[in-house]
């Protein structure tokens, strides 16, 4: 039917290829680093479908009777499950059977081969036979013998010492042999009952399953609807990543190059630093030498004219004197010690640097570098700007390949489609329904003989109790044969009614039970044995079993194409697993989706555009010609030529040439030595001045605070300068050429960083589709159309067929059967024992007229 084809393409739809696209070239370089992982997607979960039936049955007690009939056929019929040679049966007869054929060496071997796998069933259907057969001849023949008065028909029995065990036996015989016989009765009756009552539990599994195709149908048109719209999931995370191209491809762009670029920039502002820290150690440096230049001036003032008055004070005319002027050249060789040791007055002046440096720092040096940072960090602004065109692009390609795939599900008539299957389903349900009450009333049919076979056998068994109960109520020891009562001998002929009964109905029950048994057994073990343990797929399955050049059998009839490699067991595994029906019926070699998935979901036209997205950084500058002029008129500011070592060697100096406290005191000591008079007081007096300098002038010079925070500011700043100007030019050469590296590398090297992180932009975005077509191959497999309704319906079929109906005729002829086995001894054990209840014509009598019955 040509909805049922639609039906198939709605549900096929959906499919996805699993495989990867090839790489367009296959020479292409390794990639540095692996790309960015693909942020996974949510695509929720597929509208699932609830089935009713449960395909599992559970007998209850009436199991243990199945697996007695199961173990009863196994040891009858213990060989494996014949594939082969059923094969070679259906593929030598598929074109009809001629008698003609079977003559030949491979047919005569072949149906060799089968009777020895059902010698079992042979022997015991042969068994069947010779008792349907003889048990009619033996009961005529047991007839005639008894009205000849043979064969115990003789109305006379001859006494016995032993009679009274004799009777016993056959009674307990007779009694064990109806009790095994009722049981029998009861097991049949449960089989019989069992078919009845799972009869009525079938239209259960009936409904069940018409109700689950049903929910089948229904659910899969929107189980396929829930996969196209997922498609706006993945196109607006696509449409999100490139809404944010400039954040995402321009700061992977951004991350790569900073690398390169930050360093050179950061070098260049901690330069300008540089610049004002040097600004700032010029200062210092020259305030702090005014203040020492100016200590160290009125210092060398006071000494210097102590000096000249000490020099006048030692050319009078008293240290002429022989005895004197050993002294006085002694303190003349001395007065060259009266003096300052650092005299920063003769220290290089920095004004010309620092007025170098200051007009240096009328440029705004770090100002220029932000914008150099400031211009790189706009990395992802350009990147947007420049793709703005593209994405606009992507976006309508986008929108319009939803279209398409909206639209795709609108070819097929899916309303119609649904309500032909669904109707198909409704009306094949009702015509299953108009057989229920045929079902029933032939079930009652077949009830009532299977009810009217067991009452035979109950009709025999109410004669061998009523004779059992009437003989041994009314039998009486002392009684002769001759005397026995009424009531003894109506249990006698009620015996023998049994045994009448039980040679007609017998063999008839035999028939019955040898016909069901030949049957019931054979299905039991080549087809629901098989079916149970999948062995009869492997049957259908065979490769070329229906014609020699068919291949598989399911697909030549489903697709008219045998080669497919689909199976009857492949499908059932998989769809008791609930796997989707497109993966089961492995749809995809009947209506490929995947072609219009990969020529609508990411097609060669929407990965041209991503593969035009270009990026070009030129327009990036680092550092202005201000800045690099700046740059090196800090080198060129004369920094570098400063004599720090000279201001060093000041600093560390001390304030006076020799401690003027001791020279005081060795002035004092060498006056002393004089004689008394004018020369001796003024020597004291010098003395006295010289320590009056050292405390009003040194000591402030040494403890003041003025002057040794002065000290150390020139120290730490002269040592501070010196380190910076070291090699200052070097430096600076280095920092343009670090900033020159870093844009020669953005404006030409830059290429293949612009076209790595381009390329893994571009493969994220791919990445998405790329979940959404694996998304949907996954959900096509277990989720969309789940197969279990088909599954179900096949486990259904092997539960009424095999566990309602022939477990249950299999136990009921083993329990007939058995009926009519034990029928025999109780035949044997009626006429014996009927000998002992029956009232007899004659009776043995002795001469001494005492009879032996006692």
């Amino acid at each position: 039917m040509l909805w049922t084809r639609w039906l198939v393409l709605l549900l096929c739809w959906g499919a996805t290829s699993g495989e990867q696209q090839a790489d367009e070239s296959d020479g292409a370089p390794p990639r540095q680093r692996s790309p960015p992982p693909v942020e996974p997607l949510d695509f929720g979960f597929v509208p699932a479908a609830v089935y009713d039936t449960h395909a599992y049955y559970e007998p209850g007690p009436i199991g243990i009777l199945f697996h007695m009939v199961h173990a009863f056929l196994y040891a009858i019929q213990p060989n494996p499950f014949p594939k082969e040679m059923i094969v070679k049966v259906i593929q030598q007869n598929m074109g009809g059977i001629k008698i003609e054929e079977w003559r030949k060496p491979d047919n005569v071997v072949l149906l060799l081969q089968w009777i020895y796998y059902e010698v079992g069933f042979l022997t015991c259907a042969t068994i069947g036979i010779t008792f349907v057969v003889l048990i009619p001849i033996i009961g005529m023949c047991f007839c005639v013998c008894r009205c000849c008065e043979n064969c115990g028909g003789e109305m006379h029995q001859r006494q016995r010492k032993n009679a009274d065990c004799q009777r016993g036996f056959y009674t307990a015989s007779l009694v064990a042999t109806s009790i095994f016989i009722i049981l029998g009765v009861l097991i049949a009756y449960a089989a019989n009952h069992n078919v009845t009552t799972q009869i009525k539990s079938t239209r259960r599994l009936i409904n069940t399953n018409m109700r689950d195709l049903k929910t089948f149908a229904n659910n899969t048109p929107a189980q396929v609807e829930y996969l196209t719209a997922q498609y706006t999931t993945a196109k607006n995370k696509v449409l999100s990543d490139l809404d944010n191209i400039g954040p995402l491809l321009g700061g992977r762009i951004h991350s790569q190059l900073e690398k390169e670029v930050v360093p050179s920039l950061d070098t260049a502002l901690r330069m300008a630093g540089a610049m004002r820290e040097t600004k700032e150690a010029l200062e210092n440096v020259s305030s702090s030498l005014e203040v020492l230049q100016e200590g160290t001036a009125k210092l060398q003032a006071s000494l210097s004219g102590e000096r000249a008055s000490l020099s006048n004070t030692l050319s009078d005319p008293a240290c002429t004197n022989g005895a004197v002027s050993h002294t006085c050249n002694t303190i003349r060789s001395t007065l060259a010690q009266l003096g300052i040791n650092a005299d920063f007055s003769e220290l290089p002046d920095v004004s010309h640097a620092l007025a170098n440096v200051n007009t240096v720092l009328k440029t705004d040096l770090s100002n220029i570098v932000q914008k150099g940072y400031s211009s790189f960090n706009d990395t992802p602004k350009l990147v947007h700007e420049q793709t703005k065109n593209i994405v606009s692009g992507v976006k309508g390609m986008l929108d319009k390949i939803g279209t398409e795939i909206n639209s795709f599900s609108k070819m097929f008539p899916v309303q119609e489609s649904l309500v032909n299957f669904t109707n198909f389903l409704n009306q094949g349900q009702k015509n299953i329904e108009s057989y229920y009450s045929q079902v029933d009333q032939l079930d009652f049919y077949r009830w009532i003989g299977c009810v009217a076979a067991l009452c035979m056998v109950v009709l025999v068994l109410a004669f061998n109790t009523l004779g059992l109960l009437c003989g041994a109520c009314g039998y009486d020891k002392q009684a002769t044969p001759t005397t026995r009562g009424c009531l003894s001998n109506t249990g006698g002929n009620l015996l023998m009614a049994g045994v009448g009964f039980s040679f007609i109905f017998a063999w008839v029950l035999m028939a019955i039970v040898t016909t069901l048994f030949v049957v019931g057994g054979n299905v039991e073990k080549l087809i629901c044995e098989p079916l149970a343990n999948r062995q009869l797929f492997k049957i259908i399955d065979t490769p070329f079993l229906v014609h020699p050049a068919k291949k598989n059998f399911l697909p030549g009839m489903l697709f008219q194409n045998p080669n497919i490699d689909l199976t009857l067991g492949s499908l059932y595994r998989d769809c008791h697993e609930n796997n989707g029906l497109y993966h089961s019926l492995q749809l995809e070699t009947m209506f490929n989706i995947n072609s219009f998935l990969n020529r609508t979901v990411y097609n060669k036209d929407l990965a041209k555009v991503f593969e035009s997205v270009q990026v070009d950084l030129q327009d990036i500058m680092l550092l202005e010609q201000a800045g690099r002029d700046n740059l090196i008129n800090f080198a060129n500011s004369g920094v570098g030529e400063i004599d720090y070592e000279a201001y060093l060697a000041e600093v560390n100096k001390g304030v006076t040439l020799v401690d003027l406290l001791s020279f005081s005191t060795d002035l004092e000591a060498q006056a002393d030595q004089l004689p008394r008079g004018a020369l001796e007081n003024a020597l004291k007096g010098h003395a006295s001045s010289i320590r009056q300098i050292h405390r009003e002038q040194v000591v402030p010079m040494l403890q003041a605070m003025k002057y040794v925070r002065a000290r150390s500011t020139l120290s730490q700043s002269i040592k501070q300068l010196q380190r910076m100007s070291n090699n200052l030019p070097v430096k600076v050469t280095n920092i343009l050429s670090a900033i020159d590296a870093a844009e020669y590398l953005i404006t030409h090297n830059a290429s293949h960083v612009v076209k790595r992180e381009t390329k893994g932009y571009i493969q994220s975005l791919e990445g998405y589709f790329k979940q959404y077509r694996e998304w949907v191959k996954n959900s096509l497999t277990a989720e969309v159309a789940q197969c279990k309704p088909i599954s179900n319906i096949v486990d259904s079929m092997e539960i009424v067929a095999c566990s309602f109906i022939v477990d249950s005729v299999n136990t009921f002829w083993f329990g007939l059967g058995g009926c009519c086995i034990l029928l025999i001894p109780s035949i044997i054990f009626s006429v014996k024992l009927a000998k002992y209840y029956r009232r007899m014509d004659t009776e043995d009598v002795f001469e001494d007229g005492q009879e032996g019955w006692n």
